[in-house]
């Protein structure tokens, strides 16, 4: 056997490493000073994926203003992101209502000035088998995820139309607009909607200058999960060995084909990215930053487990 034969058959039996892991936090594709002079309203901006995604857009210049309906969570937030560039202003709202709405763009306009990026990450979500859901739960999510969208997009679509100046809305999506998803009808719902606005408005928009384009992040754990969420990831994920430096359990990171989750940041840089002069010509897209995950498909399908079991709820019952 040669040496190249034994080189190929090395190769064959190294075991899969997916992904590589992203480049270090605080660094960018984009240049410094990308949005110097740019003002960029996010929706949850106070905690999670939301603040994440502020962050990117403060180390690359721009003014903040966050908004959120839990206003314990905006003053560490608006400290925090402070410390990373551009000015930050934080503002309590309830999306869904288009007079409170109205009230953050006068607030972000009296602060620095019409925003020109608008990211809207504000969702509300839980599981929960349809069954199982009150009327309340579900005009809940409704309302906040896809009404509340569509105020804020509107609001700033009204603006802008009216000083003819350009901008850029970024949806914050989910992948089961496109799949449905068992334990969360009422998100996939609202999401579908969301994904819809999005391709709606970029042809509706686009001739006035403004993109609209949404964007889906795939599993990215951080400290501001909801606590069924993240008890439903702890039930599925086994304890990490403590010198193994990806993301907190093997468990999780086997479950994605990129043979790891994904790091808020990744998000932040897709989102500026979208908002960016690198992306004129984008618009109506829903980018999705998933490893590839929601596109996974088995040999054999899996044994089906109800969203009940999943969950360990005891058999419905009136």
């Amino acid at each position: 056997m040669t040496d190249a034969d034994n080189e190929s058959e090395n190769d064959r039996t190294q075991p899969p490493r997916g992904l590589p892991a992203p480049a270090p936090p605080g660094t960018s594709a984009l240049p410094g000073g990308t949005y110097d002079g740019t003002v960029v309203l996010v929706t949850g901006g106070g905690s999670g994926l939301g603040k994440a995604i502020a962050a990117e857009f403060a180390r690359l210049g721009a003014d903040l203003v966050i908004a959120s309906r839990k206003e314990e969570r905006l003053k560490s937030a608006r400290d925090e992101l402070a410390g990373l560039g551009g000015r930050v202003a934080a503002v309590p709202c309830d999306i869904r209502d288009p007079e409170r709405v109205a009230e953050v763009f006068d607030a972000a306009q009296a602060a620095f000035g019409l925003p020109g990026v608008l990211v809207n990450n504000a969702a509300a979500n839980f599981p929960v088998p349809a069954e199982d859901m009150s009327p309340n739960a579900w005009r809940s999510v409704v309302d906040i995820t896809l009404t509340g969208t569509f105020f804020m997009t509107r609001e700033f679509g009204r603006r802008h139309l009216t000083a003819g100046t350009p901008g850029s809305v970024i949806n914050i999506g989910a992948s089961y607009a496109w799949t449905g998803g068992p334990g969360f009808a009422h998100s996939a719902a609202a999401k579908a909607g969301v994904k819809s606005l999005v391709e709606t408005l970029a042809v509706e928009w686009g001739p006035y200058g403004i993109q609209v384009n949404g964007l889906v992040p795939g599993l990215m754990p951080h400290e501001d999960m909801t606590a069924d969420i993240r008890g439903n990831l702890d039930r599925a994920a086994a304890p990490m060995d403590e010198r193994e430096p990806r993301s907190g359990s093997r468990e999780l990171d086997s479950r994605q084909p990129a043979l790891r989750v994904g790091t808020p940041r990744e998000l932040g840089w897709a989102a500026t990215f979208l908002a960016s002069p690198y992306a004129r010509f984008i618009t109506g897209h829903t980018l999705v930053v998933d490893g590839a995950n929601w596109q996974r498909r088995g040999l054999v399908s899996p044994e089906v487990v109800t969203v009940r079991e999943q969950l360990g709820r005891e058999p419905f019952a009136r």
